[in-house]
């Protein structure tokens, strides 16, 4: 059954394994998410999926059409909204209003973990993508960390898409894949996925099943 809820990433640790061995991981607290919509494949929206609620939040702080949502199915409003897409075979597991908590996922599951990374404002060539820099001796002079021509010959004579160039680093949706739950405390919403998670503490995150 695919899996998914909305929390935080609370921070990182480290444990130690029954062999002695040192593991990095990162500490999330998922949920308590509501189911706030259904989607059918055979209905208006064209498939399946479930809207998942995290974080209550005052209804002064929403949009009309945002509050309505929730007014529609008599729910208190919720500050994230995430889309999990689900199988035929799925969907008539969730009900609109059922609340989903951390005991979705259990110690060993592999999951994957999508967020939002730190963002570090404009970056220059050697920051963004690790460009080694011009030589600093024999003439070499105001370049020293520029990222050197970028034009083309007569063909195709343009600078292709996607040349690696200074601009935004970070501050982009990134999501980690194959990350395995080593440790899961129901009972506080906590568990613990070996591995780094993109983002900064108390940052959003979306945890999801991964396809074996």
């Amino acid at each position: 059954m695919a899996r998914g809820l909305i929390g935080k990433k609370l921070g990182m640790t480290q444990i130690f394994t029954e062999d002695g061995f040192r593991l990095a991981c990162t500490v999330l607290e998922l949920g308590p998410c509501s189911v706030v919509q259904k989607k059918l494949a055979n209905g208006k929206d064209g498939y399946n999926a479930i809207k998942l609620g995290f974080e209550d939040v005052a209804e002064k702080k929403l949009n009309r059409p945002r509050l309505g949502v929730f007014k529609a199915k008599s729910l208190e409003p919720k500050r994230h909204l995430r889309e999990l897409r689900l199988n035929a075979d799925d969907i008539d597991d969730y009900k609109v209003g059922q609340e989903l908590k951390s005991e979705l996922f259990k110690v060993g599951d592999i999951v994957n973990v999508s967020g939002t990374s730190k963002g570090s404002g404009f970056a220059g060539v050697m920051k963004r993508h690790g460009f080694r820099g011009a030589k600093r001796t024999h003439g070499a002079h105001e370049a020293f960390r520029h990222g050197g021509a970028i034009g083309m010959c007569a063909d195709p004579g343009k600078v292709i898409k996607g040349q690696k160039m200074p601009g935004q680093k970070g501050n982009k949706r990134v999501t980690v894949k194959q990350l395995r739950i080593v440790r899961a405390h129901p009972d506080l919403n906590l568990v613990l996925v070996q591995g780094s998670v993109p983002g900064p503490p108390k940052g959003l995150v979306f945890v999801t099943s991964a396809q074996p």
